[in-house]
């Protein structure tokens, strides 16, 4: 049978997750992948750095419906940045294979504005063949609970009294504030670090940069049903105007400046432990954000993932490594510009 001229195309739906760094976007990414429920999905990813930690961690999750052709990585940085070089040849890609996803999940650099990229599905030669179905906002609850980002108008109305170029200076506060403001869905995660009086303040915080209607679910461990993530058709790309940014004057252009990072290599590590107590006091030194990578560990087959968001750090084992492998380590570290790289590496190495 053939489609007639004004039976319309099937538009394949796209989710946009986003999230501050450390909020747990991959982990709740790696959870969808492997409870898909057949769906074919592909799966953009934005690594900010140099080495492609979280592809890795990804293609390791193990579903049959998660192939390595149905993953892509972009690492030239900011995805937002580079709409038009790298995410929007990229889609183009997807959609014209042979055999199409049945749903593409653009997972977002902790860097990232998501309304540039909502924007991009109305270009020509998209439109027709896409959909936002939705932009899901991930959020550290332990790091809000503990303001680091806190977004109570009062506290926010004292600081700026105080000093009033801390708001235009906090460009970390803005893009929270930004992704929350594009949001069709907003996840706080690690909920088992909240206790109730901190959960209903946090949502209390971010329910305050939500558009009306959008909801809040509490998360832990990035475990949700693919069916609350997925299938919400938003057609985000349609109502973008609703979708305030702080950078809506600045013509679509913004830079992350204030951002660095580059990564470290590193011989295998006779003891995981003292590779952390050679990072905590470096965290805590130096303008850190986040540092995340692999270890490989003497007598051990298997590989060591760390991740670290602030002074929190964490590791656990996530599979062997492959026969050809490096058997190194390597770290990726992001922070706000001007970091001392030279000390970082040599403190990491001593």
């Amino acid at each position: 049978m053939t489609l007639s001229q004004n039976t319309p195309v099937r538009k394949i739906p796209a989710t946009v997750i986003t999230g501050f760094l450390g909020a747990g976007k991959t982990t709740l990414i790696r959870h969808l992948l492997g409870n898909a429920r057949g769906r074919r999905l592909a799966l953009i990813v934005n690594e900010f750095g140099e080495v492609g930690i979280d592809g890795e961690l990804l293609k390791a999750c193990g579903s049959p419906d998660c192939t390595d052709d149905d993953i892509v990585e972009l690492a030239n940085g900011c995805l937002c940045c580079t709409v038009a070089d790298d995410f929007l040849p990229t889609l183009q890609k997807l959609l014209d294979r042979a055999d199409p996803p049945d749903h593409i999940v653009i997972e977002t650099s902790g860097l990232a504005l998501p309304k540039p990229l909502v924007q991009a599905f109305a270009w020509p030669g998209i439109r027709n063949r896409t959909t936002v179905d939705g932009v899901i906002a991930v959020v550290d609850g332990a790091a809000v609970a503990e303001g680091r980002f806190a977004d109570d108008e009062a506290a926010l109305a004292a600081q700026r009294a105080a000093d009033p170029n801390l708001d235009h200076d906090n460009p970390l506060e803005e893009l929270f504030e930004d992704q929350l403001a594009c949001a069709d869905l907003v996840l706080l995660n690690k909920a088992d670090l909240l206790d109730d009086a901190a959960t209903l303040r946090v949502q209390t915080d971010v329910a305050a940069h939500l558009r009306p209607g959008v909801k809040t679910m509490l998360l832990q461990h990035g475990a949700i049903d693919a069916a609350v993530l997925l299938g919400l058709q938003a057609a985000a790309e349609d109502d973008i105007a609703a979708r305030r940014s702080h950078h809506d004057s600045e013509d679509g252009e913004h830079d992350h400046d204030d951002f660095a990072s580059f990564a470290v290599s590193l011989p295998e590590q006779a003891d995981p432990q003292a590779l952390l107590n050679r990072l905590a006091p470096v965290i805590a030194q130096h303008d850190i954000l986040r540092v995340k990578g692999f270890a490989a560990v003497a007598g051990k087959t298997m590989r060591l993932v760390l991740q670290g968001v602030g002074a929190r750090l964490s590791h656990y084992y996530d599979r062997d490594w492959q026969p050809g492998e490096n058997r190194g380590t390597r770290l990726v570290v992001i922070g706000r510009a001007g970091l001392d790289e030279a000390a970082i590496r040599a403190a990491l190495a001593a």
